[in-house]
């Protein structure tokens, strides 16, 4: 049956895409087509700028400029859209052309010390600066991914970004957190298409691999006007790379090596260009052993294996652009428990079922690649296609994908075979946008979107949620206008969400525990309920406005206050039962009601020839925000259920405010010091009446972060060594005295420092092409022992911890990455 299903899948996307290709084409003919040359220089000396990225946002087209600083693009739709160029050591050039009227754009680019001009896709109909959008984002490219070689996985390489931060369960699982909110409050995105993967698990990370990703926007705050119910607390959209220049074949080869635990990283990326026609693929596979620090040693069962794989064939048309994208995401991953010898604190595992007693750990198995019996698989296959069609005066954007994501988690010592979990979830994703000019500048976005979502339970022991169907749909208006130097937005949009869970008893007669699949539950012996039959449907209303005011070039204010909206998710709901990877024993409620945010934000912005501050503030007001917190004995013990910590949802008030401050001084056109700090309060309101002290402060929020770092960049570098580049950072995290003390959910978390330090380069040939490119990062080279508060790992241990001691798991100790990229060009040679 689930072979059918994901034939018919396939067939739903092919089908449906296939169909809007043939109409659009109807549309729009290549003789329609718009061509765009010209030459980048430096404005200073008029010397050609080679290598510099001539990019098309919007069209995701783009191409670098020749020894001659030239470039081309051929085939464009002819209308008004972004062109942008960016080359590092020069301030970045955007300016909107017609494709109709011009053909020539020469261009002349401005040395400069101070980063800015960033452009965004993501929750706009066009790609705009962020400066212009009220909305809050931040978005980091290729070079900054490059120079971030030691995070383990994507989101890691985002989580010192001002406001985003992850919740952490070792080194490769990690879930984004924006100001204080994540898990079903972040909706995280893979171009455009909604990530499906079991998200309400604090042990399920996000199913993607980091080298096939070549940009990161976010949005800092409620997006439920684009991306509906889940977006309540922002967006990550993680984009793939962009096609090559027509006529092109580029590719390259990389591998990373950590020296903690031994990171190995391959991956080999080819993309190809001809005559519009598009391709690429990009081949992955990392490994590590258990991670370790001072005070623990290698930390058992933090080891992981993933295999990654992408295609991606599309078009590049007049009439637009549509790309087919398939990918498989495998990830073996330990599970630790944090079990230590009473005596020696060495780390011991589980070995028999009834778990009466346990082996120590060996220093041949701690210092293994080997993934032991007790963990988790998790397999996501996803097929997606992106068009954007030239329809009428505006532009058709199609979004349409599936998603298959299997999760099984290993969890019987005697029985490796036996999964404990076993997951299938089934996911439908569509998106229709028509982007248009409603006449005087005002730009006018409507669509549609949602999903629908089949979850089956599967062959297990363990049933956290129940098996379930979901629909959302949600219509939306969002407009946006220039009034001279003010730009203002708004939009609305109506949520509907659909869950149909389906009721479901387990048999207790066997060895392990079963899903009974007879006809008489009530009367069949050894059969217990496991969850009720659940049919809900929330529908909620959200919209924003807000305005940028650009006084000058230097100074600019933003404002936006938006309503966000998150129907509760089916743990909230249903859960009854324990997660396994999670050490959880998790327990649902079916009379939630609705999320529902009120948040301001507002910003300044100031950018001189040397220096550049921001500060962003905002504030947060939720309804029936839903946490979890721990079940307590009445003498204060936890309640244990199936061997595991019992924790449950509840609802209340709550506020988080906060704000982001960052200088930037280059007090040398070569160097660069860089500072932010990024403030979280989250404060839990009740339901009514005076809250006590152990209660007043919600879980999970990121204490004072503040983030120094000294920075040399040199562009031109020293003779064939090019994009030189050399840093030393400084992050300070405060002390964490605001947690949620009740029932022991949180503890208190002592402040920390770290330092880091990275250098990289890229070797040049005679033509000024890069040979090789090397990346060196190093992190907590202080080897500073230290608990994040926003690591899991921190509450596993024993129940019973010796006096003196501090429990749970401590983050990686000092390591150093090292990274090598091999580019080549197997374009073909034209004869002159």
């Amino acid at each position: 049956m689930k072979y059918k299903i994901r034939i018919l899948s396939l067939l739903f996307v092919l089908i449906s895409s296939t169909t809007i290709v043939h109409a659009a084409i109807k549309i729009k003919k290549d003789d329609d087509a718009g061509t765009i040359s010209g030459t980048v220089t430096d404005k200073a000396d008029g010397k050609p700028v080679i290598g510099a990225t001539v990019n098309i946002p919007d069209l995701r087209r783009g191409a670098i400029t020749d020894v001659n600083g030239h470039y081309t693009l051929e085939k464009l739709p002819k209308g008004v859209y972004l062109v942008q160029v960016v080359y590092l050591g020069y301030a970045t050039y955007n300016q909107r052309v017609d494709f109709s009227k011009t053909t020539t754009l020469d261009i002349q680019l401005k040395a400069s010390s101070i980063e800015a001009g960033e452009v965004v896709i993501t929750g706009v109909s066009k790609a705009t600066e962020i400066k212009r959008d009220p909305v809050p984002m931040v978005a980091v490219g290729k070079t900054y991914i490059d120079q971030r070689s030691a995070a383990g996985n994507v989101i890691d390489m985002i989580a010192n970004l001002p406001g985003v931060s992850a919740v952490t369960t070792g080194p490769n699982v990690s879930k984004p957190f924006i100001h204080g909110l994540g898990y079903n409050r972040v909706v995280t995105l893979q171009d455009g298409i909604r990530q499906e993967g079991q998200q309400w698990g604090d042990e399920h990370g996000i199913e993607v691999d980091q080298n096939s990703i070549d940009r990161v926007e976010v949005i800092k705050g409620p997006a439920s006007l684009s991306y509906g119910s889940d977006a309540i607390g922002g967006v990550v959209n993680l984009i793939t790379p962009s096609p090559v220049a027509d006529g092109k074949i580029l590719g390259s080869v990389q591998g990373t090596y950590g020296t903690n635990n031994g990171l190995l990283n391959g991956s080999f990326r080819l993309y190809g260009n001809q005559n519009g026609l598009v391709w690429g693929t990009i081949l992955s596979a990392k490994e590590a052993k258990d991670y370790q620090n001072q005070h623990d040693g290698r930390v058992y069962a933090t080891n992981f294996k993933e295999k990654d794989a992408r295609f991606m064939v599309g078009l590049n048309k007049t009439w637009g652009t549509s790309y087919f994208n398939f990918s498989l995401f495998d990830d073996q991953q330990a599970i630790p428990d944090g079990s230590r010898d009473s005596l020696t604190r060495q780390f011991t595992k589980r070995v028999t079922e009834a778990d009466l007693s346990r082996e120590i750990v060996s220093p041949s198995e701690l210092n293994s690649y080997n993934i032991p019996v007790l963990h988790q698989h998790v397999q996501l296959y996803r097929i997606y296609n992106n068009s954007n069609f030239n329809l009428g005066s505006g532009n058709l954007i199609v979004n349409l994908g599936y998603q298959f994501s299997h999760r099984r988690e290993f969890t019987h010592p005697e029985d490796a075979a036996v999964a404990g979990l076993n997951l299938h979830l089934s996911t439908y994703t569509y998106d229709f946008k028509y982007n248009f000019d409603l006449g005087k500048g005002y730009e006018t976005t409507v669509g549609i979107n949602g999903q629908y979502q089949n979850n089956t339970i599967g062959d297990a022991t363990d049933f956290p949620i129940p098996a379930y169907h979901q629909f959302d749909i949600g219509p939306f208006l969002i407009m946006k206008k220039s009034f001279g130097k003010l730009d203002l937005s708004a939009g609305a949009r109506f949520d509907s969400r659909s869950f149909h869970g389906q009721a479901a008893y387990i048999d207790t007669a066997g060895k392990f525990p079963q899903l009974y699949t007879g006809t008489d539950p009530a009367n069949a012996p050894n059969v217990v309920p496991q969850f009720a039959a659940l049919n809900k449907t929330f529908t909620g209303f959200n919209g924003s406005f807000g305005g940028a005011y650009n006084f000058s070039d230097r100074f600019l204010l933003k404002a936006n206050i938006a309503r966000g909206f998150r129907a509760p998710s089916i743990a909230e709901l249903s859960a009854n039962g324990p997660d396994p990877g999670s050490q959880i024993y998790h327990v649902g409620n079916s009379n939630f009601k609705p999320e529902f945010s009120t948040q301001e934000d507002i910003g300044a912005f100031l950018t001189l020839p040397n220096v550049s501050f921001s500060v962003e503030l905002f504030n947060n007001n939720i309804q029936n925000y839903i946490f979890q917190q721990q079940e307590l004995n009445a003498d204060g013990s936890p309640v244990i259920t199936q061997g595991y910590n019992t924790f449950t949802y509840v609802q209340s008030k709550a506020r988080i405010n906060g704000g982001e401050f960052s200088l930037d001084i280059h007090p040398l056109k070569w160097l660069h010091f860089e500072n932010s700090l990024a403030l979280t309060y989250g404060q839990n309101l009740g339901t009514g009446g005076k809250v006590a002290d152990s209660l007043k402060y919600l879980p999970f929020i990121p204490p004072l972060h503040t983030h120094s770092e000294l920075k040399g960049n040199f562009s031109k570098g020293f003779g064939n060594f090019r994009n030189v580049y050399a840093f030393v950072g400084f992050d300070h995290f405060s002390a964490q005295n605001r947690f949620f003390a009740a029932y022991g959910t949180e503890t208190y978390t002592a402040g920390y420092n770290l330092l880091s330090a990275g250098i990289g380069s890229e070797l040049v040939n005679s033509a000024g092409k890069p040979v090789i490119k090397l990346f060196i990062e190093g992190t907590n080279l202080g080897n500073v022992n230290y608990q994040s508060n926003m690591s899991r790992l921190k509450y596993f241990d024993n129940a019973n911890v010796p006096a003196g001691v501090q429990p749970g798991i401590f983050n990686m100790g000092r390591n150093v990455s090292f990274k090598v990229v091999v580019p080549f060009d197997l374009s073909p040679h034209i004869k002159s």
